[in-house]
């Protein structure tokens, strides 16, 4: 139940990225009857990447877990794990700006900038493109997360250590990829129920979740670092 318990809560963190909600609420926010199938395509190739990377992630950590374990034992190791905590720490505190004048900044950059090729994907795969113009919108979203999905890592870390046979283990990260759609698919069941009524309130979320998404990040960060820390020197 304790596994299960920090499975979901880190599923949960994994469902307000910008590849499991921010992107489908752009989706949504469509004018007009809601494309279900094109959002259900998206959600689903999104939930087939994270399984697919889960499971070949978890056979490298299972192979690399015993020899690792023994080595985090050794001072040298404790040592090691110590950095990386405070790496993680530090990377959390630094990665966004936290200061009002610090997040205008960013934002004027970005404007600066103009929109990037996620952006330009999105538009494609809202439109009467073809079908696979949402799947490349997909996998495109997912892999570059996958540079930061730092509570998936954690769920691997966890899942692999808890010693879970491998059929177990997959339909454990089955459903954690269910958990991480699982806000979205609720907002697209209620975008369907209510039509256009309720896109103001999709647009704010919309546009608090893109100005914050970084800030959740780097709490992720900062929490996971503090833990990491912590562990390597247990009390007992």
């Amino acid at each position: 139940m304790e596994l299960l318990v920090s499975l979901v809560v880190l599923a949960l963190v994994d469902s307000t990225s910008v590849g499991t909600l921010v992107l489908p609420l752009w989706f949504l926010l469509a004018p007009g009857r809601v494309r279900v199938g094109r959002v259900l395509l998206f959600l689903g190739t999104v939930a087939g990447f994270y399984l697919a990377l889960g499971v070949a992630l978890q056979l490298g950590a299972g192979a690399l877990l015993d020899p690792v374990g023994d080595a985090l034992e050794s001072p040298a190791g404790r040592i090691a794990q110590l950095v990386v905590g405070v790496v993680l720490v530090v990377l959390g505190l630094t990665i966004e700006p936290w200061t009002a004048a610090g997040k205008e900044r960013k934002r004027a950059a970005r404007a600066a900038r103009g929109p990037g090729r996620l952006a330009r994907l999105r538009d494609g795969a809202r439109g009467d493109g073809p079908r696979r113009a949402v799947v490349l919108l997909a996998v495109t979203a997912a892999g570059i997360e996958a540079a930061s999905m730092v509570p998936y890592l954690a769920a691997i870390a966890l899942l692999t250590a808890s010693g879970l046979g491998p059929l177990a283990s997959l339909a454990v990260l089955t459903g954690y990829c269910l958990v991480m759609v699982l806000p979205a698919l609720v907002l697209l069941g209620v975008r369907t129920a209510l039509g256009d009524r309720l896109s103001p309130a999709l647009g704010r979320l919309e546009g608090w979740m893109s100005r914050n998404s970084g800030e959740t990040l780097a709490w992720v960060l900062f929490l996971l670092g503090l833990y990491v820390a912590g562990g390597a020197f247990p009390l007992t």
